[in-house]
């Protein structure tokens, strides 16, 4: 497969992290899309999604949402990445009458036929940013991350317990994390 070029919009240069760029690239990925389906419709673009999500085609609203906060931080990526996803599920949603699965066959056919692009379901974006819940928690078994109400209900007094192992949910500190040989953190074996 060949990229989807995202450095095609030459009048934005390489690291132009701006909104008129991402919408650019999904206009582009619009008229690759019109070559297939002339009819059509254009999708609204909104910039407000939050999160671990990079991108949703919100049909209800009638178009799509973006999050600035992981467009930022990997511009390159993201247009080759969640720019043709996301209008793929745009595609889908107006070719395809009835229900049909969010990344199912004719989701991963768009994707392959008119994007070039391997039909990914997730991205590989550092999220830690973009969270809405950003303190981290310890159980037995894994890492929990809070919301700032919960964490406070939870410094207040209110105790959170694991569904998984139901041990009692713990603000993780410096010390349990260990730095490794790369300078990476990683978590101390309990």
């Amino acid at each position: 497969m060949t990229d989807f070029p995202a450095s095609d919009i030459d009048e934005f240069p390489i690291g132009d992290a701006s909104r008129a760029r991402l919408l650019a690239h999904v206009e582009r990925s619009l008229q690759r899309a019109r070559q297939r389906y002339p009819a059509l419709p254009s999708p609204r673009v909104w910039y407000d999604l939050r999160g671990r999500s990079a991108g949703q085609a919100h049909y209800g609203r009638g178009g799509l949402r973006f999050n600035m906060t992981l467009y930022g931080e990997q511009p390159e990526t993201f247009l080759t990445e969640v720019v043709p996803h996301e209008m793929a599920h745009w595609v889908v949603h107006h070719v395809y009458p009835g229900r049909v699965r969010p990344h199912g066959a004719q989701w991963q056919q768009v994707m392959i036929e008119i994007f070039d692009r391997p039909p990914s379901v997730t991205h590989r974006f550092d999220t830690s940013r973009a969270s809405p819940a950003p303190y981290a928690y310890l159980c037995g078994c894994r890492r929990h991350y809070f919301t700032l109400r919960r964490h406070n209900n939870e410094r207040r007094g209110s105790r959170y317990r694991c569904r998984y192992c139901g041990e009692t949910l713990r603000l993780e500190t410096q010390a349990d994390q260990v730095v490794g040989d790369h300078g990476e953190k990683r978590m101390v074996e309990q």
